[in-house]
């Protein structure tokens, strides 16, 4: 059952003395005798639980009973992906902006302490990923990296030019970037426009390539516009969101939630949408059935981004390995829908289910935040970027 935060605050009030306050003080009288409530056994991540009140914006989202939003970090400007280093430094990129920024919790408090420009100037650096104690940022046209990033940040790095041979279209041109179970960087290259055909077979992919830069080789084809993938933690199939064309109504075509499970699989665009869809344009000549389905049909137009497959362990376990969405939320809908997170659970049959989980953003149709991209983080927490709110937000979950 959903209800406000605000009815929560009784429930959690009754936290650890160990944890820190709102103004980061500690409490110096307790004695400690064993583990407090926010530490857990001796190998175990240390769990720190929000203490006071609420943040009066974040009193408007809604979440299953439980579960508590609070800021992670405010004034992160056009917040979008994010990638932790192996010491908890949040890595943030933007599309808007020209910056990536380094989020730093010193004191591991679940409260970030401060907010550092890595590098500005840069071309919608949207995609971010770790790879041995490196940064990975993909532009519009290029990935790069920062070498020895944990220890470079706060000095003006220079980049390394990984790859330099995308296609510098703007449209769907901003990227989200991950590095797979076989170690290689995966890249997507959006379609050029809205609906097309587009005569280099790069477009509308997912790439993949060395982490060198060298190797590049289409992995998916006929992937519209993809801002977000993951790997399932057990079957390591990949996993990925894809925003369907507009200007076919309000509730066609739906977003979709994809699955790869081999290199060379088509999903359909611009023939085909959402499974079932021939596209009044290019469709003729196509049967559906030529290209794979979608695991689940999503909010249309939602502006389905983020995906992440939940691994830690502070959730309850209905929630363990299922996937959670950042829905950015619509343009070209009548009524706006999406500004939400939601999760996409698949049960022992296959069965999968699209439902809502932390919702609020959006007020009657007005909007004032947009979740881009959600994260694990090592204590099972999970991290929500809003590019609109410039913020990230930290959700927990407490009995």
């Amino acid at each position: 059952m959903k209800k406000p935060l605000s009815f929560l605050l009784s429930a959690l009030t009754v936290l650890s003395v160990s944890c820190s306050s709102g103004e980061n003080a500690e409490n110096d009288d307790v004695t400690k005798t064993g583990p407090t409530e926010n530490e857990q056994a001796e190998g175990e991540t240390a769990v720190s639980f929000p203490s006071g009140p609420i943040d009066k914006d974040l009193e408007r989202i809604t979440l299953p009973e439980g579960f508590r939003i609070d800021y992670y970090a405010k004034d992160v400007e056009n917040a979008r992906s994010m990638a932790l280093s192996e010491s908890g430094i949040l890595f943030v990129g933007t599309r808007e902006q020209d910056k990536v920024y380094a989020v730093i919790d010193e004191n591991k408090d679940g409260k970030a302490d401060e907010v550092v420009v890595v590098d500005s100037g840069l071309t919608s650096p949207n995609g971010v990923a770790i790879r041995d104690g490196d940064l990975y940022v993909a532009e519009i046209s290029r990935v790069i990296k920062y070498p020895n990033i944990e220890q470079s940040f706060r000095n003006n790095p220079e980049p390394e030019v990984v790859n330099a041979d995308f296609p510098s279209d703007t449209h769907h041109g901003w990227k989200y970037i991950a590095f797979g179970p076989d170690g290689k960087l995966y890249v997507p290259v959006g379609a050029p426009c809205n609906i097309c055909d587009p005569e280099k077979p790069i477009y509308a992919s997912i790439t993949r390539m060395d982490a060198d830069g060298s190797n590049v080789e289409v992995y998916a084809e006929g992937v519209r516009n993809t801002v977000g993938f993951d790997w399932h933690p057990e079957s390591k199939d990949l996993y990925f969101t894809d925003n369907g064309r507009d200007m076919m109504g309000d509730n066609m075509p739906p977003d979709e939630l994809n699955k790869a499970t081999e290199k060379g699989q088509h999903f359909g665009y611009p023939y085909c949408h959402a499974g079932t869809i021939a596209d009044p344009e290019f469709g003729k000549g196509h049967d559906c059935s030529e290209f794979v389905k979608p695991v689940q049909l999503l909010h249309p137009h939602g502006g389905t981004l983020g995906i992440k497959f939940y691994t830690g362990n502070m959730f309850p376990e209905e929630y363990r390995n299922q996937a959670f969405i950042a829905q950015h939320g619509s343009w070209n809908r009548s009524e706006k829908i999406g500004y939400s997170v939601a999760t996409v659970k698949t049960d022992a049959n296959g069965k999968t289910t699209h439902e809502p989980f932390a919702e609020g953003w959006l007020q009657g149709q007005e909007d004032w935040g947009r979740p881009v991209d959600v994260l694990v983080m090592p204590d099972g927490s999970m991290l929500v970027s809003d590019d609109k709110n410039n913020a990230i937000y930290r959700i927990t979950y407490r009995k």
